[in-house]
């Protein structure tokens, strides 16, 4: 007598069923189709939201920029300011400041006095001093003038270079000047000379050296 073998399952139903297990909820439903209690949709942002952050994301960075903006250049007016009211030291430039600036202070100058300032282009020698008739002549004529260039007034000094210096002039003196704006590699020279008391000239000279133009130095 033969036995009938079982029945062959497909087991199609099956992973049907299962398919639909691991699928789960979907679209806020469970599987047998009704609501899932733990499903939430996203919450847009009110509308108030949106208008008062997406501003605040744009102004805030650029009130930074215009801070950073405003303090560099009050940084560099301070710094300018400061190169401003800076006083000269009450002393002869040194011998190299000298020849660099070609600005020879003659022997036994009294009341001598200096400032230098420097930017990346320009650098500045401010000198004056107390001499005699004789010494102002031998001065002139090492930088390449003399008493016969030197015109009434003042105006071969700028007010920048007056105000940088501390040096004010009042009126009454007897004062003359002379400003030698030479070509190539050697500095300019802006002088006033106060003639009040003759035998006791004082000169006040703003030697300028541009890098534009190279430097060497003087002999």
């Amino acid at each position: 007598m033969t036995a009938t073998p079982p029945d062959q399952h497909t087991g199609t139903g099956q992973e049907g069923h299962d398919g639909q297990d691991e699928e789960g909820s979907v679209g806020g439903a469970s599987a047998d189709g009704r609501p899932d209690p733990y499903h939430r949709e996203p919450r847009s942002a009110p509308r108030w939201v949106r208008w008062t952050v997406v501003p605040l994301l744009v102004l805030v960075p650029l009130v930074y920029a215009l801070i950073s903006a405003e303090q560099s250049r009050g940084s560099g007016e301070a710094k300018q300011k400061q190169a401003a009211i800076s006083h000269l030291t009450m002393a002869e430039p040194t011998a190299l400041q000298q020849r660099i600036y070609q600005v020879p202070f003659p022997d036994g100058a009294k009341s001598p006095g200096y400032l230098e300032t420097n930017s990346w282009d320009t650098s500045v020698l401010y000198a004056q001093f107390t001499t005699t008739s004789g010494g102002l002549d031998t001065f002139l004529a090492k930088i390449g003038t003399s008493r016969y260039a030197l015109r009434s007034g003042t105006k071969a000094l700028t007010g920048e270079q007056t105000e940088t210096a501390g040096w004010i002039f009042k009126p009454g003196r007897d004062l003359k000047g002379v400003a030698r704006h030479q070509v190539g590699d050697k500095p300019d020279h802006d002088i006033v000379v106060d003639l009040t008391r003759p035998d006791l000239p004082i000169v006040y000279v703003a030697s300028t050296v541009n890098f534009q133009h190279g430097f060497g130095g003087g002999g």
